[in-house]
């Protein structure tokens, strides 16, 4: 008796009633457990900066497919762009014409910056005037640098930035310059000067600069501002850093300021020249 007993109970269990909702259930649970297995093994052969670059593709897919469908978007030609940015920023200054952008970049892209340009410092140098030689101007910009062009950058985060500096500024990615990363230890400055270069100083130039974009890569309990002397139509010239009332920029890591300025037909305007 017990023997049979056993038996009804094993044909009890062997064939069980799960019925459409159990099954159901199964099958979504080996998809997704399958989905997940599948997107595993594929970050395995991807670095960190890769995976980040497909996922931010991918939101930013989805956001231009939100947006395509709720705007009915003009045409562009073949140097425009349909894409809808939104890139929160504050007007600091008109004269001299500072915008700060919060949160520009990320914290893990500042630190790819920095990973990438660490082994690359060198001092940074000074671009001469007619009579000058590194010996009279030492001491003028003691930090150490690097240039890199985004094309460098294999994980492609440089790209990515550059594109955004693009929109945010409204001037192509073509007319900008290579990245120039600098890094200040305590007690190191860059003396007061001009982003852009007078002709009749440093002789005949192809082209001058518009625009200063500064990203702050990492964060400083003190020190690191940016000074832009300028301002109220007031020159710079022979000025004092520590008595200076004009605009001084402290921002925190990931921040941008874009310090802007026209030249028409390549003269330079000392009120307006970027510098800090």
């Amino acid at each position: 008796m017990r023997g049979k007993a056993c038996k009804e109970n094993w044909r009890f269990y062997k064939k069980p009633n799960l019925g459409f909702p159990a099954l159901i259930l199964s099958c979504s649970f080996f998809f997704i457990a399958g989905l997940f297995a599948s997107n595993l093994l594929l970050s395995q052969g991807t670095s960190s900066d890769e995976r980040w670059l497909r996922a931010r593709a991918r939101q930013l897919q989805s956001v231009e497919e939100e947006i395509i469908s709720k705007y009915d978007l003009l045409p562009s030609g073949e140097s425009g762009d349909d894409f809808i940015t939104l890139i929160p920023f504050q007007v600091l200054s008109w004269r001299p014409r500072a915008v700060y952008y919060p949160g520009f970049i990320t914290a893990e892209q500042c630190q790819h910056i920095i990973n990438m340009a660490k082994p690359s410092l060198q001092p940074s140098t000074l671009a001469l005037r007619k009579g000058e030689t590194a010996e009279t101007t030492k001491g003028i910009r003691t930090s150490s640098g690097m240039f890199v062009f985004s094309s460098e950058d294999q994980a492609g985060v440089l790209q990515v930035i550059e594109e955004k500096i693009a929109r945010a500024t409204m001037i192509p990615s073509t007319h900008g310059e290579a990245f120039n990363v600098l890094r200040y230890e305590i007690g190191q400055k860059y003396d007061a000067h001009y982003d852009a270069f007078n002709p009749a100083e440093y002789g005949p130039q192809t082209s001058q600069r518009v625009a200063t974009f500064l990203l702050y890569l990492s964060n400083f309990e003190e020190g690191g501002e940016t000074t832009f002397p300028i301002e109220n139509d007031e020159n710079f010239e022979g000025y004092d850093a520590q008595k200076c009332n004009g605009l001084r920029v402290k921002p925190h890591q990931g921040d941008a300021i874009l310090f802007y300025s026209i030249f028409p037909n390549n003269t330079i305007d000392p009120v307006t020249v970027p510098s800090h």
